[in-house]
Parts: C-alpha cells; structure tokens; sequence
C-alpha cells in the first residue's frame, strides 16, 4: 500500500508530509512511476519568488521534502510535527536501499571521488556511474546517451540551485521510471572537499551559521533567511 502523502503549503509552495518517505518513494520505483523530489528550504524559497521557472518546477514536483530550518519551523508554527529530512541524508538513506544510482554534477573529479568514498562506507550501494557537472552540448548529448544505456533507478543531480531542478525538468523524460533528486553539494561533502556541519548544530537548526563560518562569502545568499521569516510573518 502506497504512503500517504499530506500536502502543506510553505509561502505557496508544496511540502508533503509522509510517515516514511522511503515507503513512498519505494513504491513509486516498483510501481515502474520514478517522480522528481525537491528538498526545500529557504533560499530555494526565496529564489523562487523571482523566478517563474523555478516556482513552477516546485509546484510540479512529485515530492517536496522539508530540507531547510526555515520550513521546517514555518510548519512547527502551523501546528505541524515536522523533523527536518536534509537531501544529502535521504541520498544516502536511498543509496544504502541499493537501487542502481548515478551520480551527476560537481567539479571535474568530484563525484568520482564522492562515489568511491560513499563505496568504502556503504560496500552493498551500487554506483552505477559518474559524471562532472562541466558539460559542452555534444558532452552532453553523449552523456545522455550513458544515462540511457546504464537505466540508472536513482539520478542524484548535484549542480547547485536552481540549476540542477532546470536541468531535471529538461532531462527526467529520459528515464521516467527513475528517481530524480537535486542534492546540492553533497557531492562535495561525500567526496571531502567540504565537511558538514556538527550534528549538534544540524539538530538546532544551525546548519546555516555553520556555512557562514567556513564561508563568509555566502552572507548575501544567507539574506534569503530573514526574508524568509518576514514573508512567513506576513503570510500567518
């Protein structure tokens, strides 16, 4: 039996709420459906406010997860018992499900790495390909192609937003019974390039402090944040 999915809205966007995502998202790869899963957060909020492109991308989406504190707390103060499901924790809970998964986006090397290193920690995941992020169109085509061939059942997409839900959308028809999630930088997390915030900060909604500290040039994108809780405020 499929989970049930109860939609929220977050400043008119979708966010579904499910005891067990992975139920769902099994049940969507047995029943041959696949779907795109957005993990939303504030920023990606914000950014939709000024991009039609990206708000319509979201609202279309087969499931949108709580990733971000903003959400999260939005939906807490809504009266919603909400826990914060992080895109790089539901890529790895996935890949340890074992589905064939491919890895696209990043630097050059990058997701090599990442999959080498996520091999080592999880040996029963199955990789079954790697691709940087830096593509020319004939690169790209050719690529396409790969995808085609190895039928991945999970496509992990890591070009940051709003990139990597324009390129879904472009692409997902491709492998429509497939899996598509953008994780953002996970690959760099997963491959060492960057670490991830303490868990004690995480489980306090401090994930962001964190990034600003190991990356002061982030601060206007932080901005998003404020502008979040006024909008939020404003909506009630």
């Amino acid at each position: 039996m499929s989970q049930v999915l109860e939609k929220q809205t977050v400043l008119g966007y979708p966010v579904h709420l499910a005891k067990d995502y992975l139920a769902w998202i099994r049940d969507r790869i047995y029943q041959g459906q696949g779907g795109h899963i957005v993990t939303l957060n504030a920023e990606m909020s914000m950014q939709a406010e000024s991009n039609a492109k990206l708000a319509d991308i979201i609202k279309a989406a087969d499931l949108v997860i709580p990733d971000g504190a903003g959400v999260v707390l939005y939906l807490r103060w809504k009266g919603k018992q909400v826990q914060r499901y992080p895109g790089i924790d539901l890529a790895e809970a996935l890949l340890q499900q074992q589905y064939r998964a491919f890895l696209f986006g990043g630097q050059p090397g990058v997701a090599d790495i990442a999959a080498k290193n996520l091999q080592t920690r999880f040996p029963q995941i199955q990789i079954a390909g790697c691709q940087h992020g830096y593509l020319g169109r004939k690169d790209m085509d050719r690529f396409c192609q790969t995808l085609l061939q190895q039928q991945p059942q999970l496509v992990l997409v890591g070009l940051g937003v709003p990139r990597q839900e324009f390129w879904i959308a472009q692409y997902r028809h491709l492998l429509p019974e497939a899996i598509w999630i953008g994780v953002g930088g996970s690959f760099d997390i997963w491959a060492g390039v960057k670490e991830r915030a303490p868990a004690w900060l995480r489980d306090n909604h401090l994930e962001w402090a964190y990034r600003l500290y190991r990356e002061p040039w982030r601060w206007k994108r932080m901005l998003a944040l404020p502008k979040f809780a006024l909008k939020a405020v404003w909506h009630g």
